[in-house]
């Protein structure tokens, strides 16, 4: 028998907390297995559930970087909606680990720690224990921690209900392709937030046109992905699905489909000003269509509509209510950056610090999507607990590097680094191992917590070192994690702008920088890169993820550094 409601967001879900606690015990290899196999898993197009009906463990144990034991869970999962290993786990370590662990500074060591000595279970008995001063009393934690955790509680809270887009859309994109085989549909698109590549979603719009509508819906509803149906009707239906969020499927006319689109894409504010325009010119807009005398004058598509209001069709991306339709009044939205335009990519980590494959094995992905270089950026030594490199080892790399580059065809790594930056703002590796790379990349990853003026200052001065080429992660945030530095944005992009230094655009879940810090760069002539940030080789997908928030910033392909082919890019990050 199987479990067709169990989703492979679910397994997936559950060896992440598996990985999790293996992390709390200090269990060495283990969680790094669970880890690659909850991605691997997530990576699969169809469902293990239907994967197992079909050919049973066979389908299974052909699954990349899934052995024998993991293929044994799935199997135990499938069939039974359970897994009596991770069962095990829950009862003796009955707290939230997931939850606890979604809190800035408080990583599986400590979830457990506190559970240990204040028998703290959820996020509330953590706030409690925290506005009662007892967790500052636990040896190795202090004020300091307890007032970081008590900050990102409030900011877990304050984005509550919401979930990254990098864990939504890919979701989403699984589910309208399902809808998109069943007979008679014609249109199935993703609307809302999720189209205009926000950072985080509150629910999953999707809007159709089929010929057949009580078979969609049939559908929709009965997919594995759906947990509860909220409610049913002809030409809508409205779901909770496994993994905690929302969903709504909206059958529409032909007819009306593009005004439709236009109208549940928002957002609520563009809205409002494309139907303050419409009334201006003595016309009516609505989800059905723009109307005149009583007329739809327009309504198939989205650009119709657009063209009939006098306006350049505007990227759902820029679709905030902000100065989008002045500039689309006088066609001056710029074209921007494509999806799959980047040639390299300026951030992936290896084996040889934090990373999970070797220079090769990524190098090889890496051209699967589409790149022709990317830029080696191991950590640097002070970062101990990623196994940073210190020169000597650089430099070993280096030598690695140069002889894959003979091996690779049509492919080029280049070597770098994401050199850390010290408290007191100078860097991790010495002027002479910096002069042996393509490519000087710099970030914060310790003392986080400065003062403004101090955190700005330590910045300015790496930026200012004459071998920087490119300031990584310039705010410091992770989107629904923590907020960024204490820092002063204005003066990091004229620094940036003064001292010829290109900011990252990261497309990871950190999603830094923030759209209007982009918009903010790019007016002042200041480049960009996009990155993945990539620690393993499906991390490349991120691309896709920072080219969406530089759209947002209205950044077009020249204002990104590695639209260009390398030797280009070289060129370009020369002072």
């Amino acid at each position: 028998m199987v479990s067709t409601k169990i989703t492979n967001q679910k397994i997936a879900n559950i060896f992440s907390e598996i990985a999790l606690y293996l992390h709390a015990e200090e269990v060495p290899f283990k969680p790094q297995a669970y880890e690659i196999a909850a991605e691997n898993i997530l990576a699969l197009e169809e469902e293990l559930s239907v994967s197992y009906q079909k050919c049973g463990k066979k389908c299974i144990d052909e699954i990349p970087g899934i052995g024998k034991s993991m293929a044994d869970k799935i199997v135990e999962i499938v069939q039974t909606g359970k897994l009596k290993y991770f069962d095990q786990l829950k009862k003796k370590y009955p707290f939230e680990m997931l939850e606890l662990t979604n809190i800035q500074d408080v990583g599986p060591k400590t979830a457990l720690t506190l559970y240990k000595k204040l028998k703290i279970k959820t996020v509330d008995d953590l706030q409690n224990a925290a506005e009662k001063n007892s967790i500052s009393k636990i040896p190795g934690m202090g004020t300091k921690t307890q007032r970081n955790i008590l900050r990102g509680i409030q900011f877990l809270k304050s984005s509550s209900g919401r979930r990254i887009i990098h864990k939504v859309l890919p979701l989403a994109q699984n589910i309208a392709k399902k809808l998109q085989t069943v007979p008679g549909v014609t249109h199935v698109d993703i609307a809302g937030s999720l189209r205009r590549r926000k950072e985080s979603i509150g629910d999953i719009d999707l809007l159709a046109t089929t010929s057949n509508p009580k078979q969609l819906i049939k559908t929709f509803v009965s997919l594995p992905e759906v947990e509860k149906v909220l409610e049913q009707g002809n030409e809508k239906a409205m779901v909770r699905y496994t993994f905690g969020m929302q969903g709504d499927l909206l059958i529409l006319k032909p007819s009306e489909y593009g005004a439709a689109l236009l109208h549940f894409t928002g957002s609520r504010e563009h809205n409002i000003l494309l139907r303050e325009l419409a009334i201006n010119k003595k016309m009516k807009l609505s989800e059905h269509g723009l109307v005149h005398e009583k007329k739809i004058i327009a309504a198939k598509t989205e650009k119709q509509v657009y063209t009939a209001l006098g306006l350049q069709e505007i990227p759902p991306e820029v679709r905030i209510g902000a100065d989008e339709i002045k500039l689309a009044q006088k066609h001056k939205i710029p074209e921007l950056i494509p999806y799959n335009s980047l040639k390299g990519d300026l951030q992936v980590q290896t084996d040889w610090s934090d990373g999970d494959s070797s220079i090769e094995e990524m190098a090889l992905v890496a051209k699967t999507f589409g790149l022709s270089y990317f830029a080696v950026t191991d950590h640097t030594k002070s970062l101990t607990i990623t196994n940073g490199l210190n020169e000597k080892r650089l430099l070993e790399q280096g030598k690695a590097i140069d002889k894959l580059d003979k091996k690779l065809k049509n492919f080029r790594v280049l070597k770098s680094t994401e050199c850390d930056i010290k408290k007191d703002g100078s860097l991790d590796l010495s002027d002479r191992a910096l002069e042996t790379l393509d490519v000087v990349s710099v970030s914060v990853h310790s003392n986080r917590n400065m003062e403004k003026k101090e955190m700005t200052q330590r910045i300015l001065r790496a930026m200012k070192h004459p071998l920087v080429h490119i300031l990584f992660h310039p705010s410091g945030r992770i989107v629904n994690v923590r907020d960024g530095y204490n820092v002063d944005m204005d003066k990091i992009i004229k620094a940036a702008k003064e001292y010829k230094v290109a900011l990252e655009v990261n497309g990871s879940e950190r999603l830094d920088l923030h759209e209007k810090y982009i918009r903010q760069a790019i007016e002042l002539g200041v480049k960009l890169v996009i990155s993945s940030d990539a620690h393993a080789p499906k991390h490349f997908v991120n691309l896709d993820f920072g080219i969406g928030q530089a759209r947002r910033g209205w950044a077009t392909k020249a204002d990104v550094l590695n639209t260009k082919t390398v030797d280009e890019f070289l060129k370009a990050i020369k002072k």
